[in-house]
């Protein structure tokens, strides 16, 4: 089964229908089949509530986190050691927020694949790390 690690703009992407969104979705459908397994970090599914917080208000944005909790999206809450260290190496190594440090790291750990649009922020780390990114535009 594949892991697939999704950053806060591919799960934005989604919800606000944008380029890309039918990937995510794509995603969502392996899951729903047992074809995948899709993870989030709560660092970036927090990055993902205050943008819709900040774009429609508490209601809107309590309301979300509601729906997205009934998607096969496992939210991890935490973090093992391995993705600590993982995480502080990669943001030492800059060029990324430390949201994005984390989700790349929990993609290295885990083998998974990471889905984002994130150019911006992964297309360095992409050529100096060994990673898999789906683009999902």
């Amino acid at each position: 089964m594949s892991i697939l690690v999704l950053d806060a703009c591919a799960l934005i992407a989604l919800l606000q229908n944008e380029a890309g969104a039918e990937i995510v979705d794509d995603a969502i459908q392996a899951a729903r089949a047992g074809k995948a397994q899709i993870r989030i970090h709560q660092i970036n599914l927090l990055e993902v509530y205050y943008d819709a917080y900040r774009r429609h208000g508490r209601p809107s944005a309590d309301l979300l986190l509601y729906e997205l909790a009934k998607q096969p999206i496992t939210v991890i809450r935490g973090m093992s050691d391995a993705v600590f260290l993982e995480a502080g190496r990669l943001k030492a190594a800059g060029g990324l927020s430390l949201a994005d440090a984390i989700a790349l790291a929990e993609t290295l750990v885990s083998d998974g694949q990471l889905l984002t649009a994130d150019h911006l922020e992964f297309d360095p780390v992409e050529k100096r790390e060994n990673v898999r990114i789906q683009w999902i535009r």
